[in-house]
């Protein structure tokens, strides 16, 4: 009986014989060398798409590992390098110590093609892969490592069920006869748009050279009508300085839009999908040929430690599947930020290029200060840090109210009021978090009236007795935590409201007691959601009154900010979402009457709020959901209340619809933000996800978001913020200990560490 999945797979077919197909077709080989392994390849050996393949040092030592003859040969063919060049405007910046290696694809396959060879793999050249069926019967494993077209997941899509997007950008792959000196990225402003290279070497000789831009810049180039030759020669004329003046060449290049795969499943019976036909991730990462080989290595140890094939495959897409998310999750915030790269042309030189080497979330202004601490500094400077002064720790001013510092302490439900009114809860919560650091501390959704509460537990401002209440909050914060401003955050509940608390079952309607909901359409939030009476003209009228009559209140209440709660399908975020808002009349229908009330509301409160007193606006920059509010019409949005008078938009996502799909990871609301800010021109916080001192630095030094509110990091750590300041060995202004807490603003020992070390240590 066969005691491991390697020795039941006695025959092997490889489908694609490019890098990933090769080198499992080698590991796979290697570990069983009794087992009979065939690739087909329908091309020659010679023929293949691109020119350089880069490998990080981390895949390296996988290969080393499994195969220290593949890891010699490549090797001796790598070129090296540490810097990155940003060129744009006419001004090249450096930053050094990054780390790259690379060579030539054919190199790599001709590596590849030996090693297989030599251990005795069958490669099949021109020869087109038998249909994935029969394959399936003949062999005990088939790996389908036949790229982005893959056939073999075309035909079992009803199980793998992928999904491909394509994208705005269109590329072309050439190469230059000459090395460049580092990873290059170039800017080119052109009467048809902006254009970019990405460059890098491969050989001492040659060099890869991306050219990409959005789509309609290529079409206005008639890049559309030109045949491969004259598009070569034209980009080498788009480029000429940073060629050197030398020509392009290409090898069946051929313009393109990049296309994102993904798949449910990765194997289906003893066929299995990697590389390209199971993920792809933007070439901008340089990701693709890594992922390949990694996805190889994982399949052969799970092959050698699972007990038979279906439990390997199980292992091996349970093992890769979050490392590739991962990286996806990376490349598209690249891929998105080259799209959208005419929004960052008018940032400072420093700051572009701190941009784009931040652009994926994985390098971070942290790691960026330790592989070239010299241009981090100059980066900081131009941003007007001063010296010893970290990003998140320069103030910033929202009309009549100078912040101290970046951070801003998320608005999040407490659910502990009684009639509406905070007690002490809230007092030591909010009071709590205004000692530790944060420039800005929320409350959470105030709400304008007892039936536009969400729970029972929501606090209100909507009574003489809640204002009082709130009023020795605020002065609690003024007295005790001087320099820390207190914003309030007014909302109606809408649809979403009559619910039970968070913790006894979110979005649930309360078993007994419900007070009816209003909302803009009468749609339910969920199936098992009470069904909301469509507003009234009069209703609205009512409504608008309570949110001019609450910020009247938080007026007098004391507090320092106001911020309008048009976010997570609450009332004004129901009228603004094509989603929740069916209406026909004067507040329904095009954008434009979607936001009618919104602006109503907005207004009213702007004209009874303190003119010295900003007011910020939280919106819902995306449903998350097919139809409904896209990021062009939260810029729409966001332009909109910056026209009547918002100081900064605060820009959250979803929550509007209970059956959206999130795209979660890092960060991962904050491109929404950044292109607020950059296509409106209007300040704005970013939210979502943001969970270090690292991330906040990164983003505003990037120039991304003006503030970061963080939610979750202080339910962690109500001191996170003056923690954050001790970690980066920041004493100044913005961020200063209570004098009570002053003798614990350095992290306390946890053990000795000095113990005397062994004098002498003998092997054997």
């Amino acid at each position: 009986m066969p005691t491991s999945a390697a020795s039941a797979a006695a025959r092997v077919a490889v489908v694609g014989g490019g890098p990933g197909g090769l080198y499992a077709a080698a590991l796979l080989k290697r570990l069983d060398p009794s087992r009979e392994v065939t690739v087909w390849e329908r091309n020659a050996p010679d023929e293949t798409f691109g020119f350089g393949v880069v490998l990080s040092d981390e895949t390296l030592g996988g290969i080393e590992d499994a195969d220290p003859v593949v890891h010699e040969a490549l090797q001796r063919h790598f070129v090296r390098w540490d810097d990155i060049d940003v060129v744009h405007r006419g001004e090249c910046h450096t930053s050094g110590g990054h780390g790259f290696a690379a060579l030539g694809r054919h190199r790599l396959l001709r590596i590849l093609h030996d090693r297989c060879r030599d251990l005795g793999v069958r490669i099949e050249f021109r020869t087109p892969a038998p249909p994935p069926d029969r394959l399936a019967a003949d062999h005990d494993l088939v790996v389908a490592a036949d790229g982005v077209h893959s056939a073999t997941r075309e035909t079992y899509a009803d199980v793998f069920r992928p999904t491909i997007t394509g994208h705005r950008c269109r590329y072309i792959w050439l190469a230059a006869d000459f090395a460049f000196d580092a990873f290059r990225f170039e800017i080119a402003e052109t009467e048809h748009g902006v254009m970019q290279l990405h460059g890098y070497p491969f050989a001492p000789d040659a060099s890869t050279v991306i050219v990409e831009m959005r789509e309609e810049v290529w079409r206005a180039a008639g890049f559309d009508e030109t045949d491969p030759r004259e598009s070569t020669d034209r980009c080498a004329k788009i480029f000429a300085q940073a060629l050197r003046g030398r020509p392009l060449r290409s090898n069946n290049s051929a313009w393109t839009t990049f296309r994102t795969v993904v798949n449910d499943r990765w194997s289906h019976g003893n066929v299995v999908l990697l590389g390209d036909a199971a993920h792809t991730a933007h070439f901008s990462i340089g990701s693709g040929t890594k992922l390949a080989v990694e996805d190889a290595l994982a399949l052969a140890a799970c092959l050698s430690e699972q007990p038979d094939v279906p439990a390997a495959l199980s292992a091996y897409e349970t093992e890769r599947k979050p490392v590739v998310a991962s990286t996806q999750r990376a490349a598209k915030a690249s891929l998105e930020w080259f799209e959208n790269l005419r929004l960052y042309r008018d940032q400072p030189p420093r700051q572009f290029a701190f941009n784009l080497l931040t652009r994926s979330r994985r390098v971070t202004h942290d790691n960026l200060r330790l592989r070239d601490a010299r241009f981090t500094e100059s980066v900081e400077r131009e941003f007007g840090c001063p010296p010893g002064t970290p990003p998140m720790f320069t103030p910033f001013r929202l009309r009549g109210l100078t912040l101290r510092n970046r951070v801003v302490v998320s608005a999040m439900d407490m659910y502990s009021a009684t009639d509406g009114v905070p007690g002490d809860f809230h007092l030591v919560h909010l009071g709590a978090r205004a000692l530790g650091g944060a420039a800005l501390v929320m409350t959470e959704m105030v709400c304008v009236s007892e039936r536009g509460r969400i729970s029972p537990g929501c606090a209100g401002l909507y009574t003489g007795r809640q204002t009082e209440a709130w009023r020795r909050i605020t002065d609690f914060v003024h007295r005790q935590a001087p320099g820390t401003a207190i914003g309030v955050q007014l909302g109606h509940s809408g649809r979403k409201g009559s619910t039970r608390l968070m913790w006894e079952g979110m979005d649930d309607p309360l078993p007994t007691g419900n007070w009816p909901l209003v909302a803009p359409s009468p749609l339910p939030y969920k199936p098992v959601s009470q069904i909301p009476r469509e507003v009234t003209r009069a209703q609205l009228t009512d409504i608008r009154e309570q949110f001019a009559a609450s910020a009247w209140r938080a007026a007098r209440a004391g507090f320092d900010l106001l911020e309008l709660h048009c976010a997570h399908g609450y009332l004004l975020s129901g009228f603004l979402s094509p989603l929740t808002n069916h209406r026909t009349d004067a507040y329904g229908g095009s954008p434009e009457k979607r936001l009618r009330f919104p602006l109503e509301v907005f207004d009213a409160v702007r004209t009874v709020w303190p003119a010295d007193r900003p007011m910020t606006v939280r919106i819902s920059a995306t449903d998350w959901a097919e139809g409904g509010t896209t990021a062009e019409d939260a810029v729409e949005i966001a332009r909109a209340f910056a026209d009547h008078g918002a100081d900064a938009i605060d820009v959250s996502t979803g929550q509007v619809v209970s059956d959206e799909r999130p795209d979660f990871g890092r960060s991962y609301q904050t491109p929404f933000a950044d292109r607020i800010r950059h296509e409106v021109g209007v300040p704005v916080i970013a939210v979502g996800a943001i969970s270090s001192w690292d991330d906040v630095n990164s983003l505003i030094l990037a120039g991304r978001a003006d503030l970061c509110a963080l939610a979750r990091p202080h339910l962690y750590d109500p001191h996170w913020t003056l923690h954050a300041a001790a970690e980066q060995s920041y004493t100044g202004p913005a961020a200063p200990w209570p004098a009570p807490y002053r003798a614990g603003s350095r992290r306390p020992r946890t053990g000795r560490t000095d113990t005397p070390k062994p004098r002498l240590s003998l092997g054997g």
